[in-house]
């Protein structure tokens, strides 16, 4: 999500207080990341005017964009990234991002720059009704109690049924219906053909929280959601705001009711998310991946293509491609089967140790008792 609020990069590096050097001249070798600051050298006027458009993770950063990591062995992640500039605590001799704006915090200084960009909104009390800066089109069926936030646009052939709230910055495309009691909040993007049941919240804030003096802060929670075409969420799901950048939903996705997808996510495309499915933070699915009921997956994973779980799994780890996994820990199929064998014959084997211990106690009593019978016919 870009913005028209562009800064140059001498700007940005003024705004987050710190230091922009350009490291084109420096060999890109991880043993000279400590004397990086010495190597680097600022920037020409031309290169510091260069207007950056927006601030995005790496994968989401396009080329008029800066990017951050956080430490310097995170270089894989700049990778695949277009942004052309990055942010970070220190020279990233491996990264193939030359720009670089030295801070002591990077997260504090990108919570600054995303902020500039996109602005929080929503902190007064929206609008009744629709804001008159909504961009609403006529065929839409809009109901007299849904509220429409401010710069919201919404395309043809929508309805929005009783009692939604749809918060300021939302883009809505084509034929998408939004049931009662939906809540947008700021930002939100859907595709086309959407459809989001009753009850269902999209962009609230990650459960995220850093520890300050004993107490739990909050986190930067400035991102958005994507829900990209024919994407059908179900009644009183969540889904969570990324932190910098976009919780995504890949096209044609099902999402059933009372699932919780967390801050991050990246759901891939046709996946099918049954009832009560929970997925932390910054886990990423590929394509036709199959939860099935009650599955819960741990943060920062990623499931191949084809994946399914099934119900009441738990998955700990990365997931092969096209594979059936069960249990929890989620293992594969045919192993979760052999281990599903075995304990269906524990309470046989339980009571088979039994009568094995009792037998042994019997021989070892006769053992002993001959051994003393022995003893007193030596003694004898």
């Amino acid at each position: 999500m870009a913005s028209s609020n562009g800064l140059s990069l001498q700007e940005i590096a003024d705004l987050v207080g710190g230091q922009l050097l350009d490291f084109s001249d420096c060999i890109n070798d991880e043993t000279n990341s400590s004397d990086g600051a010495v190597q680097g050298k600022s920037p020409s006027v031309e290169i510091s005017s260069t207007i950056c458009m927006g601030a995005a993770p790496p994968a989401e950063a396009g080329p008029q964009q800066i990017t951050l990591i956080d430490q310097a062995n995170h270089a894989g992640q700049l990778s695949d990234s277009q942004a052309f500039a990055v942010i970070a605590p220190e020279y990233v001799a491996a990264s193939p991002i030359r720009l670089q704006i030295l801070v002591d915090d990077p997260h504090a200084a990108f919570t600054k720059l995303v902020s500039h960009y996109r602005p929080a909104l929503g902190e007064t009390m929206p609008v009744s009704g629709i804001d008159p800066t909504a961009k609403v089109d006529p065929t839409c069926q809009v109901h007299t109690s849904a509220n429409i936030g401010a710069n919201v646009e919404i395309g043809p052939g929508c309805t929005i049924a009783p009692g939604v709230n749809i918060g300021a910055g939302c883009q809505i495309g084509a034929d998408c219906t939004l049931h009662p009691n939906v809540t947008l909040y700021a930002y939100c993007q859907l595709g086309e053909r959407v459809t989001l049941h009753a009850g269902t919240v999209v962009g609230a804030h990650g459960f995220g929280y850093k520890m300050v003096d004993g107490r739990h802060i909050p986190t930067a929670q400035l991102g958005y959601v994507v829900i990209e075409n024919d994407v059908e969420v179900g009644a009183s799901s969540t889904i969570d705001r990324g932190t910098y950048g976009a919780t995504r939903i890949g096209e044609g996705t099902k999402i059933d009711n009372q699932v919780m997808i967390a801050h991050n996510c990246q759901i891939g495309r046709h996946n099918l998310l049954c009832s009560q499915v929970g997925i932390a933070g910054s886990c990423t699915t590929g394509d036709y991946v199959v939860l099935a009921g009650q599955v819960g997956l741990k943060d920062h994973i990623a499931l191949a293509d084809g994946v399914i779980v099934g119900a009441q799994a738990g998955v700990m780890d990365d997931l092969a491609p096209n594979q059936v996994y069960l249990g929890s820990p989620a293992t594969p199929q045919r192993d979760q089967m052999q281990i599903m064998a075995v304990q269906r014959k524990l309470p046989e084997m339980r009571r088979e140790l039994k009568r094995l211990t009792q037998r042994i106690g019997r021989l070892s009593e006769a053992l002993e008792e001959q051994s003393a019978d022995i003893d007193q016919r030596k003694a004898a």
